[in-house]
């Protein structure tokens, strides 16, 4: 007992050394720290307010916009922006906590930056040089630093108790069942050793009371242990401690048992668990994406503009492409109906545009290129069109250089092969098609005269004549309606309608081509002038076809017309896009323009005069 009374001191003396020597938690300030921190504060607290900075930078607006200058401000740890410094003085338009944003230089535009809080509000800012934008960067990253460094220290001026148990129980809550039942078979034979030395002291002591007792009875007088207690019978509770140690030790192995059992039936179910979990953390991640794609459509940023640094994957380009041209055939469907039933409503004595423009094809000059002849253009007009011409009788076959066919619907064809220049997709194309009840000088009429166009030309937002050279020959500036993400393009060429007289197929009676061709001649900008610009040579080559034996002058009505249609074309976008969206919405638009262009002139000249 004295043994075990001088352990318990020593502990309790240990113990109160350390307590003697623990030092005050950390959330405890002495009247040192709390100066200390005072100043701190102050010291902070001005280097916020000194931290101010102002001026104007280009600020991504939305996609229809873009760029625009607005006056920016940083004061008080928020980033604010304003339309123009005169405005700065009655609330700005937008702010950002510097608190939790990320400041990042963009990698390929030298003079861009991005502020960025939670991947949610991101505001794309330009500056006008490089300078100027690494001025801007390391004072905001500056100030983040500061800050940051700031909020570190009030976190340490909090308890540690906290902490500490945080960590006790995450250790506790940490340990699986395989490390409990490990835990337990140590613990088991812990008590095996503990067993064996507590039978070796019994059986010491076991030894010392029987020689006390083998004493006492050689004694007449029996050994007297006070207030009538009688000697122990150490070797009966040494049998009962033993019987008691055993029973202990097997109901712990039957504990261990028990928890083995279990431990599948835990495993089954933690599987299904973590099967559950994946499937949902699959399905969470789906989800996101879908909701990034809308966000992306929703909100367009630069990232997504077209050009070689584009974030947008191919396939959103083309899905945006597609939704886009979608969107404006069906204005194009509203809007010619609208028009055929103002047609359909207006007085008879009104003169229809094609009764003027067949006023004036009707000269003998007309398709014959004669009153174009002295202008500065026309040997470059000439030499084209013949060149396109024979091009456009050569067959898919007699070149040699792999003409894939790409649509085959009915009458309609359609060839290309795959070319890129500098990376841009110029593949030419070559379609053939056949049509009934028109000629082929009704079906170049009204692919050349421009108060039609409007009518089967989906994506035209604007046609300008730029100098009317001749009745047959004309100088255009197209601008094409945008179609997000790709930027808006124009196209600046010269149009020629020709009534070719040789080289006739078999059956043929007359040939008529018009060939539109890129032009720099009195070069013009767009309205708008932020169009990219579309470079492109086309041809369209007609001949009309009648029924075998027909005589001239015969009378004829347009069910006896025939029309064979070859058009060409190579156009350079002018601009990046990627090469196989752009080839699918080739593949998708050709045909579909093809037909629509030619189902309008069929419905066009049906109860009209036929002409030649």
């Amino acid at each position: 007992m004295e043994v075990v009374n001088s352990m318990t001191a020593d502990s309790t003396a240990t113990a109160q050394q350390r307590a003697m020597h623990t030092p005050p938690p950390s959330n405890v300030v002495t009247d040192n720290a709390v100066g200390s921190q005072s100043e701190s504060s102050e010291e902070e607290e001005y280097l916020d307010n000194s931290v101010e900075l102002r001026g104007y930078l280009s600020k991504w607006t939305n996609y229809i916009y873009g760029w625009q200058p607005r006056y920016i401000v940083l004061k008080d740890g928020t980033l604010s922006y304003y339309k123009s410094e005169s405005e700065s003085d009655f609330g700005c338009r937008g702010a950002i906590s510097l608190t939790k944003a990320t400041i990042k230089a963009h990698e390929s535009d030298e003079l861009r930056f991005d502020v960025v809080v939670n991947n949610l509000n991101n505001w794309c800012l330009r500056a006008e040089t490089s300078e100027d934008r690494m001025h801007w960067v390391e004072v905001l990253q500056l100030y983040k630093e500061d800050t940051g460094s700031t909020d570190t220290t009030s976190l340490r001026r909090h308890g540690s108790t906290m902490s500490l148990q945080s960590n006790t129980i995450s250790l506790a809550s940490g340990g699986s069942l395989k490390k409990t039942q490990r835990n337990l078979r140590e613990k088991v034979g812990e008590l095996e050793t503990f067993k064996d030395i507590l039978f070796g002291q019994i059986e010491t002591l076991q030894r010392y009371f029987d020689a006390c007792s083998e004493i006492n009875k050689s004694n007449s007088t029996p050994l007297d242990l006070g207030d009538g207690l009688k000697a122990i019978d150490f070797k009966g509770e040494s049998i009962t401690f033993r019987a008691t140690t055993s029973g202990v030790l097997s109901t712990l192995q039957h504990c261990l048992e028990i928890i083995a059992e279990s431990d599948e039936s835990w495993k089954r179910k933690l599987e299904r668990e973590i099967d559950k979990r994946r499937r949902a953390e699959e399905q969470n991640k789906k989800f996101k994406e879908e909701i990034e794609k809308l966000k992306r459509l929703s909100y367009p940023g630069p990232d997504f503009e077209e050009g070689p640094h584009s974030t947008l994957p191919e396939d959103e380009f083309f899905d945006a492409v597609e939704t886009g041209l979608e969107k404006i055939e069906e204005d194009m469907q509203l809007r010619f109906k609208l028009k055929l039933q103002s047609q359909i409503s207006q007085s008879l004595v009104n003169v229809p545009h094609e009764a003027v423009a067949e006023g004036e094809e009707a000269r003998e000059e007309f398709g014959t290129g004669a009153e174009a002849k002295t202008h500065a253009l026309w040997p470059e007009i000439d030499r084209v069109c013949k060149e396109q011409l024979h091009y456009a009788r050569e067959g898919v076959g007699q070149d040699g250089n792999g003409w894939q066919i790409f649509a085959d619907e009915g009458e309609i064809k359609m060839y290309k092969r795959e070319e890129e220049v500098n990376g841009m997709v110029m593949d030419p194309l070559k379609a053939y098609h056949t049509v009934q009840g028109v000629t082929a000088r009704e079906m170049c009429h009204y692919f050349f005269m421009p108060e039609f166009r409007n009518d089967w030309e989906t994506t035209l937002e604007d046609c300008t004549i730029l100098e009317k050279i001749s009745a047959d020959t004309l100088l255009f500036l197209q601008t094409h309606k945008r179609i997000w993400p790709a930027s808006q393009r124009d196209a600046q060429f010269w149009s020629h309608m020709r009534k070719i007289n040789d080289g006739l197929e078999p059956g043929a009676t007359d040939t008529w081509i018009v060939c539109n061709n890129s032009t720099e001649y009195a070069k013009q900008q767009s309205k708008n002038g932020k169009c990219v610009r579309i470079f492109l040579t086309v041809i369209l080559a007609c001949q009309t076809h009648l029924p075998e034996g027909y005589v001239k002058g015969q009378p004829l009505n347009r069910d006896d017309l025939t029309c064979k249609i070859t058009y060409c074309s190579v156009v350079n976008p002018g601009g990046w896009a990627p090469a196989s969206a752009l080839r699918a919405v080739y593949k998708r638009e050709y045909p579909k323009f093809l037909k629509r262009f030619t189902g309008y002139v069929i419905d066009q000249c049906k109860d009209k005069p036929i002409m030649f």
